[in-house]
């Protein structure tokens, strides 16, 4: 989870094109804080290390439910969206039909968790329907979480790019060039997970796809949020960034990542 953590992070100081749609640009500076993406994502692995591989659905979702709620009055401030914070404030738990860029970037442990794409897409499908039940959202988080399982399972860029392209039809032909001049602020899993994917496929190194990401512009600290995830499934993370994260976490979420690095399945390298 460091690189979705990272994305939001690194991400969030330039969010509305604030950062000229460049790659060079500071990594961190001391607007470089989590936001709602890190809480949520942390939510979601906390909900699913508590549910044994092969529980029933509907004690994934009520585990899921129960923790963005837990996660989110912990952290009300983290910057939510208006539908989602109306429904971590609401006493009502069911779905409202968003296709938000939400369900794709909290989605990233889905990827981690499961030996097989099969578990993992249909986790991935609970962790977005308990809110975003649209088929768009839905699709948004399945295909983050396939992409995180191809990379970590050593499949190569191209093989990645095919699957996602026949699986969920995204189109993936335009280059970060072709995307960035005219890319604004949306936050809808199709302006978003596309071109997060295409951050990442484009990316050198987790760093250089970082910095790719960011340079799209628009809500990029979600974009990078999902762009890292993918990023440090293929390539790792390297240490000075996972400890510039942890710095910049509180204990709690820091028990819950500890948490998640003695659970989850090994990246193949």
């Amino acid at each position: 989870m460091y690189g979705a953590i990272l994305g939001d992070m690194i991400g969030a100081p330039y969010e509305f094109d604030r950062g000229g749609k460049t790659k060079d640009f500071p990594l961190f500076t001391k607007e470089s804080q989590f936001t709602d993406d890190t809480v949520m994502t942390i939510a979601v692995a906390d909900a699913l290390m508590k549910q044994a591989p092969g529980a029933p659905e509907d004690a994934v979702r009520e585990e899921l439910v129960s923790a963005m709620h837990r996660w989110g009055k912990k952290y009300p401030d983290a910057g939510y969206g208006g539908n989602f914070g109306r429904w971590l404030r609401s006493e009502s738990r069911e779905p409202y039909g968003s296709y938000g860029n939400g369900s794709a970037m909290r989605a990233s442990a889905a990827g981690w968790l499961y030996g097989t794409m099969a578990e993992t897409r249909k986790i991935a499908r609970l962790t977005a329907e308990v809110t975003h039940n649209h088929p768009e959202g839905i699709k948004g988080a399945e295909a983050t979480a396939a992409a995180i399982f191809l990379a970590r399972t050593g499949c190569g860029k191209q093989e990645i790019r095919e699957y996602i392209i026949r699986e969920f039809g995204y189109d993936l032909s335009r280059t970060c060039d072709e995307i960035r001049p005219a890319y604004r602020h949306v936050e809808s899993c199709q302006k978003t997970v596309p071109e997060a994917i295409t951050a990442f496929l484009e990316g050198t190194d987790f760093e250089d796809a970082i910095r790719t990401a960011v340079s799209l512009g628009g809500d990029c600290d979600t974009l990078t949020c999902i762009a890292g995830s993918m990023a440090e499934a293929f390539y790792g993370v390297p240490e000075e960034l996972t400890e510039a994260c942890r710095k910049r976490l509180p204990q709690d979420m820091l028990e819950v990542l500890d948490r998640f690095e003695t659970v989850r399945l090994p990246r193949v390298s």
